[in-house]
């Protein structure tokens, strides 16, 4: 078995804060002993942004580069206020295309390929209503697009009126907007369970994404246990072990043959005030559970 976070390109979430901004970033990264990791370029809950200029980016690169790891798999996780499944509020709506526009220059700036984006709600409008607003809208906003950062839309549990709850809806994201190539998908083990998916079921799961949208499309994979059984609808992560979907599952994911090649990030929450992140990356890279270890943290 594979036990090198690097090679399985395992990480986390980390912070973007001064004053170190992006270096630091890669120094939290590191100290998880991670192969891999997410941030946002900002606060997901407002647009408001620090200079590129200020993010002490390439510094950041230069340590990425030292540690040996794959600038390729890192990964930049879209603002969540962002809805473009509904464009009956024109203002919210083109407020966000010009957001996502900007939040994929910012990547590109990172020299990142890969922007997870929630697909947002089509707030009791219907399902069709919703897809067609986002593909409007991913229309506009990647026509010039000339970065080779890529939209990962990620899979949602379903919570109101959620898009991105099932296969099928993703799929016919990817295959009707007009830049086929800027499009990818990110699996939230979470998120599918909650939606309703077996996801103790692995070679399952991924032969029916395989099968509706094609694995060649994902671009993530974001690795978390849940609160809550299948079906729930509810979006709760839980730390690895500790939830309804458990370690053994969750491994596999981590070292299945399929999936060796993508990203793969821990957004588990924090536990009395200390972040899991290590002891996590430790114990999925062995494929070893050590029970009550957040008690050890």
């Amino acid at each position: 078995m594979n036990n090198d976070p690097k090679s399985l390109f395992l990480g986390s979430h980390c912070g973007l804060s001064g004053p170190e901004y992006y270096l630091g970033t890669v120094k939290e990264a590191l100290s998880y002993n991670s192969g891999s990791f997410m941030f946002y370029t900002g606060a997901p809950q407002n647009t408001k942004r620090t200079p590129l200029n200020q993010l002490r980016i390439e510094e950041g690169r230069a340590l990425i580069k030292e540690a040996g790891l794959d600038e390729s798999k890192i990964v930049i996780h879209c603002a969540y206020i962002i809805n473009l499944a509904n464009k009956e509020n024109t203002d919210i709506y083109e407020l966000g295309k010009r957001f996502l526009s900007q939040e994929i220059k910012r990547a590109a700036a990172f020299h990142v390929k890969s922007i997870v984006f929630h697909p947002g709600s089509h707030l009791k409008h219907g399902v069709e209503y919703g897809l067609e607003s986002l593909i409007e809208a991913f229309d506009e906003v990647l026509q010039n697009d000339d970065t080779d950062v890529k939209i990962a839309v990620e899979t949602m549990a379903g919570k109101g009126s959620e898009m991105g709850t099932d296969f099928s809806q993703i799929a016919y994201l990817l295959t009707h907007v007009k830049r086929k190539d800027k499009l990818g998908v990110c699996l939230d083990t979470c998120h599918i369970n909650d939606a309703g998916y077996d996801v103790n079921d692995v070679d399952g799961v991924l032969s029916e994404f395989d099968k509706i949208i094609g694995l060649n499309n994902l671009l993530v994979l974001h690795v978390n246990d849940s609160k809550n059984p299948i079906g729930a609808h509810k979006d709760r992560h839980e730390n690895i072990g500790y939830g309804h979907i458990g370690f053994q599952t969750l491994s596999k994911y981590i070292h299945h043959p399929l999936l060796v090649n993508v990203p793969k990030i821990l957004e588990t929450p924090y536990f009395e005030g200390k972040a899991p992140y290590k002891k996590e990356i430790e114990m999925l890279s062995s494929g070893v559970f050590e029970p009550d270890w957040r008690d050890h943290l």
